[in-house]
Parts: C-alpha cells; structure tokens; sequence
C-alpha cells in the first residue's frame, strides 16, 4: 500500500498516507455531454480513494464542491422499477416497525423526486423532502411531495426544529456517501431529530464492495465509503447510537442502520450491531493490511473485461451497453472503454437520451435502439438491477443476443 502525505481524514482529522485503490483521473460521473460540447474540454480529476490509518474511513478527497455535482442532477430514482419496490417496502417495514401515526413527521434527507416518500403520503403521513436539486425536487413537489430545496447541515436541521418541524422518522438512502462535511452532517440530524425519533439511513456496504470487487461504484459523488465500524464511531461522536443493523441486497450489498439518541433508553441494542461488529473485526476491518489488497483485484477485473471484449470485437460482434450509470462512466474511464468497443448506450431516462457519456463520449439512445440495431452483446453496467434489465430486455435472445456483467468479473448470460 503506498503512501503519501495528503490532507486530513474528513471524520477524525488524521493525515491520510495510505491509498485504497487508485482509479487515474475521471470526469464527474453524472455530468453527460450535449453534442455541442464535444469540441469543448471535459475537466477530469483524480479517482484515488485513500484510508485513515485512525479510524478507517475509507474515503475520496474532495476535488469538486457539492453544489457543482447535484444543483442540476440527472439521477430520477422513480426510473427504477426495483427501487420503487424497495422503497415501498421500506415504508411498509417502518409503519410495522415504529408507532408512526398521522400526527407523525417523516423526513427523509436527499429525497430525490419523491420516490420513497409518496408511500407515506399514501398513509395520509406528513412528510418533507430535503434535496438541493431543484429540479429533481420539482418533480417531487408535483408528486405533492413537500420538498425544501437545499443541501442537509446543521443550518438547515435547527432552522426546521425552530418551527417545530422535529422527525419521528429521519432517513437517508444513498446520502451518506454523498456528504464532504461528514460531522456537519450527522450533527445535523442529531437536532433534527425528536427525543424518541428514529434515524434510518442506508448505503452501499465497504464490506461488499471489497468482496465483489464493486470499484465501479467508486466516483467523485461519493465522499466516502463505509465499514460498520466506521460508521458507528461516526455517529457514536455525535451522541447517536446504533440499535439495529439489517442487511440488504441492493446496489451489490448496502447496509441499513438505524440509530436513536444516545439517551434515549426505550430502545435496546439489538444482536445484529454485535455480531456485525464482531464480523468486521474478525474480517481485519479495523487493520490497515486488509485494505491493501483491493488495488490489484481490480487491476485484474480490468484486463479480463478488455480481454473479453477485444476478443468479442476481433470475432465481428456488435457491443452495446444498458444503463448510463455512474458507476458504469467510472467502469469505462478507468477501462478505456469507448466506441472502438461500445456502440452505443441505452437509458430509460429522457434526461439522458440523446446526450454522451462523459469522458469517453459513448452516445445515450432510447432502449428502442436496442431492437433496430440487433447487438450480439448487452453489457449491463448497473449490474446490481442484472435481473431487471435482463428480464426486460429477453427479446434480445431472439437473435442470439446475449448479456454480459463486468462485476465482480464478466459473466456471459445466454
């Protein structure tokens, strides 16, 4: 693992030497290219994902203020039909779960287009939405999703809990990550929530994505990457305490915890914190050698995914990709994989049809594409949706069409 004198670790302050896993230089991920920027200069910066050597965290510097990333996004989570699914169950789990009545408040922090939240409204629920891309937030609010447009932070938490706008129930999905000013962020939700209130919040799992090899979902968006140890210093900091832990299948393995007031006693520590705990220690997560080993699996997904594809090329075989997914703009720039291998990309999302990917300038089209140009190959880049593209596209098989997934290593699926 080599190391180098960079600045300090965005929880604990320590200076950060060791590298995780170097990716080279990447443009943003979600920053898709019109046809008249294309004589124009994309910025790239760099992918070189460090670990403290105090506390573990795992963790990208920031290159690029969150205001420049998510102001104007492109993510829509309702274009996902096994997310919704997801989310729906989630509210289902948690009316079940916790005494959320009409007279409750749900807030959830980077509420996107108001995916989750409208399975609340369903129950006459009150909620409101915290995301700072107005026009995501746009479409939430026509949802008839209140939706306060601006990013999370102590600021934001007391100006709520001064008009006595306090959670019940407090989440976040796929924010965590998203976050520079990690403590900030947690303290924020320490005020925003009541003295009996829940905090829930989901991301993907350090864990996992060490396991499986998922370095694709390593961009600039994501600040950080999580251990449960990591996280349970985070908040134990800010007067939170862990009291559940679940494990789910989404985005290749992400963890859900849930966390109440260090004081507030009415809920026992459940034995999923323990034995995860335990899991990861017994596993090295709190030792600096674990980490070490990641660079070169991921070396290796690299040159197999080329070899499969320069072979696919050299036998006459026409390419294409589904899903203009940022972890699939991290997989091609750190692959050097453009339009000499891809054809094309399809996206269910209009926001992206029409439009390159950034960096290596593959162009998006509708999933219609796909029938008018028959491709031998579908390399599914969100591969943690594989059985969703997979089932939608069947057709493909009529002509001999067939499905490959980069993660953990390539797979051919007839």
């Amino acid at each position: 693992m080599s190391s180098t004198n960079h600045s300090g670790c965005r929880f604990c302050g320590a200076k950060l030497e060791h590298t995780f896993v170097d990716l080279g230089a990447s443009p943003l991920a979600q920053s898709f290219l019109s046809a008249d920027q294309l004589d124009q200069m994309e910025p790239f910066y760099p992918l070189h994902v460090y670990v403290c050597g105090e506390c573990f965290l795992v963790q990208l510097q920031e290159f690029v203020a969150p205001e420049n990333i998510f102001s104007d996004y492109l993510y829509f989570a309702s274009y996902s039909d096994s997310w919704l699914t997801h989310a729906k169950s989630y509210a289902d789990q948690m009316l079940e779960r916790f005494p959320i009545t009409e007279k409750s408040l749900v807030v959830e922090i980077a509420s996107n287009d108001g995916y989750l939240l409208q399975y609340f409204l369903e129950k006459r629920i009150p909620v409101l939405g915290i995301e700072p891309a107005a026009n995501v937030a746009e479409v939430a609010v026509k949802k008839g999703v209140p939706t306060l447009v601006r990013f999370f932070n102590r600021g934001t938490a007391r100006e709520l809990a001064a008009k006595g706008q306090k959670a019940d129930l407090l989440l976040g999905n796929n924010v965590l990550a998203h976050v520079p000013d990690i403590n900030n962020f947690v303290a924020g939700m320490k005020i925003l929530l009541k003295p009996q209130g829940v905090i829930t919040v989901e991301f993907p799992h350090l864990m996992r994505l060490m396991a499986e090899n998922q370095f694709d979902t390593i961009y600039h968006e994501h600040f950080s990457y999580f251990s449960f140890l990591a996280v349970e210093k985070i908040f134990d900091r800010h007067g939170l305490t862990l009291f559940d832990v679940q494990e789910l299948p989404t985005h290749g393995g992400s963890l859900r915890i849930f966390a109440r007031h260090a004081e507030d006693a009415s809920k026992p520590i459940g034995p999923g914190v323990t034995e995860l705990r335990a899991r990861e220690e017994s596993a090295g997560f709190h030792q600096l050698e674990t980490y070490s080993r990641f660079a070169e699996q991921v070396k290796e997904t690299k040159r197999k995914l080329l070899e499969f594809l320069i072979h696919a090329k050299q036998s006459g075989k026409k390419i294409a990709a589904y899903g203009a997914a940022a972890k699939g703009n991290t997989l091609l720039n750190y692959c050097g994989i453009r339009t000499d291998f891809l054809d094309y990309v399809v996206d269910r999302s209009p926001y992206k049809q029409g439009k390159l990917l950034p960096g290596v300038r593959i162009p998006i089209h509708a999933p219609e594409h796909i029938l008018e140009t028959r491709p031998d190959y579908l390399l599914i880049l969100p591969w943690n949706l594989k059985d969703e593209v997979i089932e939608k596209n069947a057709y493909i098989r009529e002509w001999g069409g067939q499905f490959v997934v980069p993660i953990p290593g390539v797979r051919v699926y007839a």
